[in-house]
């Protein structure tokens, strides 16, 4: 079951398996929830889209530690442009 809740952060944080397990690790110690309990209730989010509160917090503040900071430039100024956009 752990294995698949990484599956999910994986693909919904874009990030590594190594990264995934940080998550999972570190939310189930910040929210106090066993960790297979947790892996539980992310893989149940990735087939129903609920999730509890606590957790979703919790996930939510570690997605936002994770995220690479911007690239600094005019991209970062506003929206992309190019050949593909309208």
């Amino acid at each position: 079951m752990v294995d698949r809740a990484a599956g999910v952060l994986i693909a919904v944080g874009r990030m590594t398996s190594a990264e995934a397990w940080d998550v999972l690790r570190e939310t189930s110690m910040r929210t106090d929830i066993k960790l297979r309990h947790v892996a539980e209730l992310l893989v149940e989010w990735g087939r129903t889209g609920a999730l509890c509160a606590d957790i979703r917090t919790e996930l939510d503040r570690q997605l936002a530690q994770r995220r690479p900071a911007p690239m600094p430039g005019p991209e970062a100024d506003g929206p992309l442009a190019g050949p593909w956009t309208t």
